[in-house]
């Protein structure tokens, strides 16, 4: 028996394999990575049963990405609206769905949020990497021949698991994706204070635009200059979220595939859940910075993962 895969027939823009993160490694210089909108990604698995780590497709904007099947299989959507059909009838996200033999999966550009999900029975069968199946471009590990690089046309995609039954969301819980006055919650940190204060309320009183320097590396955001007495600092560890301001006064969000330390001054982080809602924003979406202490962060991210308990 044939073993049942799908086939890469057209490449879009960027499909990336990924799952939650390359971890412990950053002292050798090893970036993070993993799914940049992390809800939408465990949002997938779980909607197969699977362990929320089983890797998985992150396609982004879509690109007429096209997949064929050569045997049944459940896969499971989430994320971003980018216009998927099945043999060129309209397909929903948020769910588990059957492709059968011979039919054609295509996603198409976006109509709501960025980046798209598609999960697997049992996950993706790729190499692990550093305890990790992710894949990094600047760094060339991860992915189907373990060199960081997206699919490209030909190539086949094999799952782990076999048949799986088929799950619902719970109302309300659908992953979010931006909507005007996109609200970002960010903690405040220790080199805040060297920020002036018209900076201090420009930063979370007026809108910044998503600028189209934008990759799973960083984000930057356009809006009035934000000055800090600090020219530089010694370099430190820089974690998921992290809003540095460079010299022009533009903030720098960074993200899964950041680099491991930095030098510029930082205002503070993104929390977890931001992080995953700037990865839905499309290049001219207008953002707006939320300050919420640490502990308020804390109960928004435990009460996440709640959900999937």
């Amino acid at each position: 028996m044939s073993q049942a895969m799908l086939t890469v027939k057209q490449a879009g823009p960027l499909a990336l394999i990924q799952d939650t993160g390359r971890f412990g490694v950053g002292h050798l210089g090893v970036t993070q990575g993993g799914a940049a909108d992390w809800i939408s990604f465990r949002w997938a698995n779980w909607l197969l049963g699977n362990a929320p780590d089983c890797a998985a497709l992150e396609i982004v904007m879509g690109g007429n990405l096209s997949l064929v099947a050569n045997a049944e299989v459940r896969l499971a959507l989430s994320g971003a609206d980018l216009g998927a059909t099945v043999d060129g009838q309209p397909l929903a996200t948020n769910t588990s769905f059957l492709l059968r033999s011979g039919q054609t999966l295509i996603f198409c550009q976006p109509r709501r949020g960025l980046r798209a999900y598609l999960a697997f029975p049992g996950g993706l069968d790729v190499p692990e990497v550093l305890g990790s199946r992710a894949c990094t471009a600047r760094e060339q590990i991860g992915g189907l021949r373990d060199d960081g690089k997206p699919l490209q046309t030909g190539d086949q995609l094999i799952w782990h698991g076999g048949v799986t039954a088929k799950r619902e969301m719970p109302e309300g819980t659908k992953p979010a994706m931006p909507e005007k006055n996109c609200q970002l919650s960010m903690v405040l940190g220790s080199q805040a204070s060297y920020f002036a204060g018209r900076s201090l309320y420009n930063a979370f009183n007026q809108p910044w635009t998503v600028d189209n320097r934008a990759d799973r590396m960083g984000i930057r955001l356009t809006g009035a200059p934000l000055r800090s007495s600090l020219s530089g600092i010694i370099s430190e560890g820089i974690p998921l979220g992290a809003v540095q301001i460079p010299p022009d006064g533009q903030p720098i969000i960074l993200m899964n595939d950041r680099q491991t330390i930095g030098g510029y001054p930082r205002l503070g982080a993104l929390t977890p859940m931001a992080c995953a809602l700037l990865a839905q924003c499309l290049p001219g979406t207008e953002v707006r910075l939320r300050p919420i202490s640490a502990s308020q962060a804390q109960v928004a991210y435990r009460n996440q993962m709640c959900v999937w308990q």
